[in-house]
């Protein structure tokens, strides 16, 4: 999507007047650039039944200027960010370039400057398609690759506001399209070091931005078990890719977000049912997010030092593949009994969470598609949150709601930590009981997070958990999401970190 913001002028190929509920007639000002007949189409519309203003409703009207489209707000002090990004998003799937590309959307009375940005987010997160594989015969006949040209219109004491909003808006949408193309990306497409060159081909040239790629050779050096053994069965071998954002502004301990990416999740020797296997493709979702995160920040132009790791393996049943009644070392050294080998994205992340620790970290934040038993708990309404920190659980929930990515807290109690750590061969063990399972699985992450220095006294990282099972892909309920990979917490970590 292309965007501009300017005054209220002229009107290209569709109009998009967003009103509020009991609006009699709109300002003069909203039909600037329409010729008579359209103003007059207009208005009736208003002054008939057909249009009321209220929350979903809309119409389109035709003439020989233009296409204009009534979007209904309902009242103004009803309206919140998420119900006006989720008009927006409505609004851009309701639209059609056969209709033509240039689109004005212009706000008048009522809005105030935050709404209209949360209007125009949700309309840049919906412009969104995943159809690289299509051949053109396959395409709809109205389908045009070039992206919309839409300009944001509104009165001038709002401009400076809802220019830097849209600004804003337009690089967490970047990110999050960039998250959604890695989780829509097939995985003969996109495997771990595949991941890791896309992330070396965007750092190229970026001199605040670096990426560090730890291979199979690196991670049989540093015995970074949880990825090798996870790993070594697939002919794609795993990775673990670094990131560092404004390495120059190091000043103290800074955020580090850690995501699990398994590129393609068979269940190992413990094979997953047939049945939707298809969707493990998006299993690698949490890294997905990493590297949307990365896009988006740097995108805002986010000024402080900040890192990012991505766990990447492809969990495949060969002869070299790991067993369950392995027990495998990791980075920690801690040693992991394998119950299941489909309970491989912790192991991932283990290593993962335990490298975060000798980058000085503010806090951890760890994002994966871990468990079925989440979705059980929490369906596709929101992801599971487990913290040791009630301060970095409550900022995360909050950037959470505001982004409209709701994530929920869970229980992190010591009868789970209790499970995982009774094996009777090894440290900990990678299953818990069947109850409970996202909670057994927060708890075993916890126990590779690691220390603020050393001895009896010292206290883990703050860290949270997020469990985005439910959320990744498949979300109907979602408007801004028309299929597929969702991008989910790109704009959330974008709030906690760069607005903190």
């Amino acid at each position: 999507m292309e965007h501009g913001v300017t005054p209220i002028e002229t009107v290209e190929q569709t109009l998009i007047l967003p009103l509020f509920e009991a609006v009699d007639k709109p300002p003069n000002r909203s039909l600037t650039g329409l010729s008579r007949a359209a103003q007059s189409q207009v208005k009736a519309a208003l002054a008939s039944d057909d249009f009321d203003g209220k929350s979903g409703k809309m119409i389109s009207l035709w003439n020989g200027d233009c296409k204009v489209v009534l979007v209904g707000m309902g009242k103004p002090s009803d309206l919140k960010s998420n119900s006006a990004r989720d008009a927006g998003a409505n609004t851009m799937a309701s639209l059609n370039k056969s209709h033509g590309k240039a689109i004005t959307v212009r706000f008048t009375s009522g809005w105030k400057a935050t709404m209209m940005t949360a209007f125009a987010e949700g309309m840049m997160l919906r412009d969104y398609k995943f159809d690289k594989y299509l051949s053109k015969d396959d395409k709809d006949d109205n389908d045009d690759d070039t992206p919309y040209n839409i300009t944001f219109q509104a009165s001038v004491r709002h401009l400076v506001n809802l220019t830097a909003g849209c600004n804003r808006s337009a690089a967490m949408a970047s990110g999050v399209h960039i998250a959604r193309d890695l989780g829509n990306e097939p995985a003969n497409k996109l495997y771990p070091m595949e991941y890791a060159v896309r992330a070396q081909a965007f750092a190229k040239g970026k001199g605040n931005l670096s990426v560090t790629v730890l291979d199979w050779d690196e991670l049989q050096k540093n015995n970074m078990g949880g990825l090798i053994n996870v790993g070594k069965g697939s002919e794609h071998k795993p990775c673990m890719v670094i990131w560092e954002l404004n390495a120059k502004a190091k000043d103290g301990p800074c955020p580090i977000i850690v995501g699990k990416g398994i590129t393609f999740d068979t269940g190992g020797i413990s094979l997953k049912p047939g049945a939707a296997m298809d969707e493990m493709k998006f299993d690698m979702h949490g890294s997905a997010t990493v590297f949307g995160l990365m896009v988006a920040l740097h995108g805002v132009g986010h000024k402080g030092h900040m890192m990012a790791i991505s766990c990447m393996a492809e969990n495949s049943p060969s002869s070299t593949a790991y067993r369950p009644g392995d027990v495998i070392d990791t980075y920690s050294g801690k040693t992991v009994e394998v119950l299941n080998t489909d309970a491989e994205g912790r192991l991932v992340l283990a290593d993962g969470l335990w490298k975060a620790g000798e980058f000085n970290p503010e806090y951890i934040i760890d994002l994966a598609t871990l468990t079925g038993a989440c979705v059980i708990a929490l369906g596709h309404e929101a992801s599971g949150l487990w913290s040791n920190d009630d301060d970095l659980l409550e900022n995360l929930r909050k950037a959470a709601a505001d982004s409209g990515e709701l994530a929920w807290p869970m229980p992190l109690l010591p009868a789970f930590e209790k499970q995982v750590t009774g094996s009777k061969i090894a440290d900990v063990k990678n299953l818990g009981e069947r109850y409970g399972g996202s909670n057994s699985a927060a708890a075993f992450l916890k126990q590779f997070v690691p220390k603020n220095g050393e001895g009896d006294d010292a206290k883990q990282y703050p860290w949270a958990h997020l469990d985005i099972a439910g959320t990744a892909w498949g979300t109907s309920n979602n408007a801004t999401v028309a299929h597929g990979a969702t991008g989910v917490h790109v704009r959330t970590l974008v709030r906690l970190i760069n607005d903190e």
